[in-house]
């Protein structure tokens, strides 16, 4: 089965439609599939419901996607750094579900474990609960979070083989992985593609067995906030 494509747009061909919910992998600027992103934009799909712990920055990112008013619903944990997210979100314009970072990490990956829901305490007595059921454990209340099943899972990884076995660096482990396992199909971007064979089985962060189409690019680095010393 071939799973290694020329480019994001021949990667995305065919799979991309509108009103889709799609899981993207990153963490503020880290590990974001940024090129993948851009095929999006590029393709024009709109009403689209992104999960994502955040949205980019206004011009990186799935921010690009909110300019171009192609998000109609985002599922995240942090607004962050971009003031589209936010001014969208304040006027009424795009639809937020706010989810605990933990929460929607394992809400992802318990969809790709076919578990369709769990109880947590995390929201209990917040605004997070609201509307959902609550349920007592040994004297101690938990809420019901639903599993996120994505239409699509797009993510960005440092190393993959040709039957798509990821390695992820760092911050970029994170939210990647579990959006990886949560989508129908899973596509993946990475900075380096190596022989079947050559990877580390103890190093392998993501089975191939998640990942059904594969791409090399090359990534812009960005720093989400720069600090340095007056000295």
């Amino acid at each position: 089965m071939k799973k290694v494509y020329a480019n994001a747009n021949d990667a995305l061909d065919g799979l991309l439609h509108d009103d889709m919910l799609i899981a993207a992998g990153g963490f503020g600027l880290c590990g974001i599939p940024e090129l993948l992103i851009k095929a999006i934009h590029k393709h024009g799909a709109k009403d689209l419901t992104f999960a994502s712990n955040n949205a980019g920055v206004d011009d990186f990112g799935i921010g690009i996607l909110l300019q171009a008013r192609q998000v109609k619903k985002m599922i995240s944990s942090y607004v962050g750094e971009n003031a589209e997210f936010m001014r969208q979100y304040l006027s009424g314009e795009l639809e937020l579900e706010f989810a605990p970072q933990g929460t929607l990490a394992e809400r992802m990956r318990s969809a790709g474990c076919g578990i369709p829901g769990f109880y947590t305490k995390t929201g209990v007595g917040t605004v997070i609960a609201e509307g959902k059921e609550h349920k007592e454990f040994n004297g101690e209340t938990y809420i019901l979070e639903e599993g996120i099943f994505a239409d699509l899972s797009i993510v960005k990884a440092w190393k993959a083989d040709e039957t798509g076995n990821l390695v992820f660096r760092k911050t970029a482990r994170n939210f990647n992985p579990p959006a990886a396992m949560c989508g129908k199909i899973c596509v993946a971007e990475v900075e380096e593609i190596v022989p079947t064979g050559s990877l580390d089985p103890d190093g392998i962060h993501l089975p191939g067995i998640y990942v059904n189409r594969l791409i090399h690019g090359d990534h812009e680095k960005r720093i989400e906030q720069r600090t340095v010393s007056a000295a």
